[in-house]
């Protein structure tokens, strides 16, 4: 039994990629149909609303905004449609990132046409999906912090250096007092902090620390 085209919505605020994404699924109509897109959250929520896609294919960052609070609130209010986010990012901490906020999958920008057709339907089909040069990685990571042998912090998407930001944070350190401990700017610190804030989903320090004890990544 032949199935019909999974229908995709894509976000990503350059034109340039919008059209490139367009022009390998036209490959490939049989399988994936573009039915709409959009370049920032505000946009892409009306169209995923009016169209109701089987798959957003989201960029991990968008001019003004997340593309992974973006997620966050498309998979809060239509919970029959799937995102996956498309990224530059090499990271797993990213994938782990984008599972907290209810992703289906994480692919990398370089992904060629026919591996990113076929993760779109496996992706309609139920399935999670990880580009492959980071699955081994995420594998390895996961068994490391399943046994213990991981940076705090590591399991709500923060990366090392940000995890010992928010170790000092909750010890009561200034943004200057952890520079000098880390010996980087305090420039650096605040940006690190504004990741904390964000992944963590709170929007200050106190909210930081409120969240890292209520987690138990500090006690």
């Amino acid at each position: 039994m032949k199935h019909r085209p999974v229908r995709v919505v894509l976000v990503d605020d350059h034109e340039m990629v919008l059209e490139g994404l367009k022009a390998m699924f036209a490959r490939f109509s049989g399988r994936v149909r573009v039915v709409g897109s959009a370049a920032n959250a505000e946009e892409a929520q009306q169209v995923v609303s009016t169209l109701k896609p089987d798959v957003v294919l989201c960029d991990v960052r968008l001019r003004g905004s997340s593309g992974l609070d973006l997620c966050r609130r498309l998979t809060e209010q239509h919970q029959e449609c799937r995102v996956v986010l498309l990224s530059v990012y090499e990271d797993e901490q990213y994938v782990y990132q984008a599972m907290r906020v209810g992703a289906a999958g994480y692919l990398l920008k370089r992904v060629g046409g026919e591996e990113l057709v076929t993760a779109l339907e496996m992706v309609h089909d139920g399935e999670t999906v990880v580009d492959t040069t980071l699955a081994g990685r995420v594998a390895s990571s996961a068994a490391r912090l399943h046994s213990g042998e991981f940076w705090p912090g590591a399991r709500l998407g923060l990366s090392q250096r940000e995890s010992e930001v928010l170790g000092f944070i909750v010890a009561g350190l200034s943004n200057k007092a952890i520079a000098s401990r880390l010996v980087i700017g305090d420039e650096t610190v605040k940006s690190h902090a504004r990741a904390i804030y964000r992944k963590l989903g709170v929007s200050d320090r106190a909210g930081a620390v409120a969240a890292a004890l209520r987690e138990g990544v500090f006690r």
